[in-house]
């Protein structure tokens, strides 16, 4: 009954708080939400006690970052629970092993993060954690009222004590798990009919397909992309075959940071979390969020920089929420690629973006894609192609290649081309990759910055 009470009161607490008027009004908020959070949370905090000895809590927006590698170096004194790397590691792998999720160390969830750059993470979730974190995820997504029934399929490459608490009174919830091929969900899910469908966006195009053939008879009135960045290319596809806006979450180890609202836009959930931004490139608004979150008790998130590339929205949105608004979420700043620029070998800054432009506006045939950039000057494609003559497409994306060196004013790349292959599972589809390390390339002394810039 408590649990209940608790996941109605968040609930109602975050759908029906009365607005912020303005930007300032809702960082005046953040402002004593957070100070009041650190002074609580400091002391019980070995790690951030030492890491932020001798400053003031007002300063906190100044005070330094934290990034994954820091937190797991430090995750026995960062946490507030005692628990240590190894024993939830230990549960965590054999969580992944058995498909079992629901083992805890006392009342705290452990899981890993799916270590898209090769470096897996651990994050601890307490029961009143769990309990906050499923009403504000029910207000912020359920289509229709709390009180009405929903059947909520959800896609994920492992479960969680997580999303079991959000299954409550009339709300039910089913866990497909993606390490199974996807032909062995289409009956199941048939059968379950769900209201709300959460997916990575590279398996809502398979059920969008198995939809357009007419072997999945579903119409869920919510969709919701998760996991890996949303492409034009997918939203374009997802959208036509069921009819209606694609949604998306933004979340990680480090918390639920963004929900888009009844117009599709992806909003920043400042009402639980503070994000600053740390520019990539101001022109474009191109930055990487640091995070604060005055929630999180057992694993806190103080100033901690998240490796990925967010693009502002410059236009307000229709909703009129003063919550920062996000045009896309691009990548991870370990996929910016980078090039040798023109009769020289300083190197050149190429966003995502760029390439991901580049490719799907070389030619309307091509239907999946993939770039990985191997060295600075040689780039791997994958396409999909629906039809025409492959080499003449291929020819059409070297020559978007070549169009966008010419503009950036750098090198052009050796392409080679290779057949599109992708399986849905325990990795999650990376469009574009740079499968080599900045560091390799400093030894002429041309990269003093981990992203040069243009």
């Amino acid at each position: 009954m408590i649990q209940i009470a608790t996941i109605l009161w968040q609930y109602l607490k975050t759908k029906y708080r009365q607005p912020f008027r303005t930007r300032e009004e809702l960082m005046q908020w953040q402002n004593k939400k957070v100070e009041t959070f650190l002074s609580k949370i400091l002391p019980r905090s070995p790690f951030y006690q030492d890491y932020y000895q001798n400053r003031s809590i007002h300063d906190w927006r100044k005070f330094p970052t934290i990034d994954k590698q820091i937190m797991m170096e430090h995750f026995d004194s960062l946490n507030t629970a005692g628990i240590q790397k190894e024993e939830a590691f230990q549960l965590a792998l054999q969580a992944e092993e058995s498909r079992d999720f629901t083992p805890m160390i006392r009342d705290i969830t452990v899981g890993l993060s799916s270590g898209t750059s090769g470096n897996r993470g651990l994050f601890l979730v307490s029961k009143q954690e769990r309990l906050r974190w499923a009403g504000v995820m029910l207000a912020k997504l359920l289509p229709r009222s709390l009180f009405q029934p929903h059947r909520v399929a959800l896609f994920l490459r492992a479960n969680s004590n997580l999303y079991s608490s959000i299954q409550q009174g009339k709300i039910q919830f089913r866990f497909f798990d993606l390490i199974k091929p996807v032909e062995q969900h289409l009956q199941p899910l048939l059968d379950y009919q769900p209201t709300i469908l959460v997916a990575p966006p590279s398996l809502l195009r398979l059920l969008a397909e198995e939809k357009r053939f007419g072997k999945l008879s579903i119409q869920p009135e919510k969709i919701i992309s998760v996991a890996e960045v949303l492409e034009p290319l997918d939203r374009k596809q997802i959208e036509a075959v069921f009819d209606q806006t694609l949604h998306q979450i933004y979340q990680a180890t480090e918390g639920f940071l963004a929900t888009t609202c009844e117009h599709g836009t992806l909003h920043i959930n400042e009402d639980i979390l503070v994000v600053q931004k740390e520019y990539l490139d101001h022109d474009s608004g191109k930055f990487s969020p640091i995070i604060t979150d005055f929630h999180r008790i057992t694993q806190p998130i103080i100033r901690y920089r998240l490796n990925d590339i967010l693009v502002e929205k410059k236009d307000p949105c229709p909703c009129g929420s003063p919550l920062m608004a996000i045009e896309t979420i691009e990548g991870r700043c370990d996929d910016i690629f980078i090039f040798l620029a023109q009769n020289q070998h300083k190197p050149i800054t190429v966003f995502p973006d760029f390439i991901r432009h580049a490719i799907i506006s070389a030619h309307p045939a091509i239907e999946e894609y993939r770039v990985i950039q191997h060295q600075m000057d040689q780039l791997e494609i994958s396409l999909r192609i629906s039809d025409g003559e492959t080499q003449q497409i291929e020819q059409a994306v070297i020559q978007a290649i070549k169009k966008l060196c010419q503009k950036l004013q750098c090198q052009m790349p050796k392409i080679h081309f290779t057949p599109y292959q992708y399986q849905t599972g325990v990795t999650k589809l990376r469009r574009i990759q740079r499968n080599f390390s900045l560091a390799t390339h400093d030894s002429e002394g041309d990269n003093n910055h981990e992203y040069p810039t243009l």
